[in-house]
């Protein structure tokens, strides 16, 4: 699948998957869309067909996060939450990542960068995996196919949000 400029992934160590998308607006706007539930809610879907009806956020160092997204069609559901481990608003989370039904073996790291450039926004998201195979299956997976629509979505929810 071909993406974007502003999208890209790769494999800098072998465990780490990194995931870098450019956004048109101002750190501050980017960074509230990544942490403020009822922003999230409308962007953190993955592929088309799903909703979070679960969005919690308890943006402290040592407070919990919890996602649950539900499918449209068949009710089948998939949660995961993690803690934050560090916060520099609006430059920098560090955060622990667990689904409900792993998928992959143990318990990612996030660490997600804001660089703001000439009024755009570069993310940079880091998952480091507790090993090599975790990594490999997350890489397998495709995810980065739910990630590009739903980094897509964060710029349309961006760009009315900064227009308003």
């Amino acid at each position: 699948m071909q993406y974007p400029d502003s999208f890209a992934v790769s494999t800098p160590s072998d465990r780490e998957i990194q995931v870098t998308r450019v956004f048109d607006a101002p750190r501050a706007l980017v960074f509230d869309a990544f942490t403020k539930p009822e922003l999230v809610q409308r962007w953190l879907l993955g592929p088309p067909g799903w909703a979070m009806p679960v969005c919690e956020i308890d943006l402290k160092v040592g407070g919990a996060y919890r996602y649950v997204w539900r499918h449209e069609s068949d009710g089948k559901e998939m949660g995961m939450g993690g803690v934050f481990r560090e916060i520099v608003s609006p430059k920098l989370l560090v955060a622990t990542e667990k689904f409900d039904d792993a998928w992959y073996p143990g318990e990612a790291l996030d660490t997600t960068a804001f660089v703001e450039e000439d009024g755009t926004t570069r993310m940079t998201i880091t998952v480091l995996y507790g090993t090599k195979e975790a990594r490999d299956i997350a890489h397998r997976s495709g995810m980065e196919h739910g990630m590009a629509a739903s980094y897509n979505r964060v710029e349309e929810l961006l760009s009315s949000m900064h227009t308003t």
